[in-house]
């Protein structure tokens, strides 16, 4: 019984790693013109959106010179860094996700786009 207490334990632990896997770099870079109006993501230059070199493991609201919404502010520090679970969120509804008013009103909706943008952000770290 503990050994099945513990493997459903790591399941757990491991199906957001699993679910982000399936991200397509090059479908990402793609979707990701939906979102190149507002934020650039290749070198740290603001626009109406904080750019988002290594967003990944980057602790949210804290691109400087970069003025953060209200409910950005205010909820910064429970997001703690940013990772491919919360980025997914953020970005499926980032109101939702802030439970305030965000700067960001586009919503990607579609689960797959969402990981294939995160992928690409996530390749152009290395």
């Amino acid at each position: 019984m503990k050994l099945k207490l513990a493997l459903a334990g790591l399941m757990i632990a491991v199906a957001p790693t699993i679910a982000f896997a399936d991200g397509d770099a090059a479908k990402g870079k793609k979707v990701y013109k939906k979102c190149k109006a507002c934020h650039e993501a290749e070198k740290e230059k603001n626009k109406v959106g904080p750019h988002l070199v290594g967003i990944i493991g980057r602790a949210a609201g804290s691109v400087e010179k970069y003025k953060y919404s209200k409910g950005m502010k205010a909820k910064a520090a429970e997001i703690g860094a940013w990772d491919e679970a919360k980025l997914s969120e953020y970005i499926a509804d980032p109101k939702k996700f802030l439970g305030a008013k965000s700067k960001m009103t586009f919503k990607l909706k579609k689960e797959k786009q969402r990981n294939d943008v995160i992928a690409y952000l996530k390749s152009l770290a290395k």
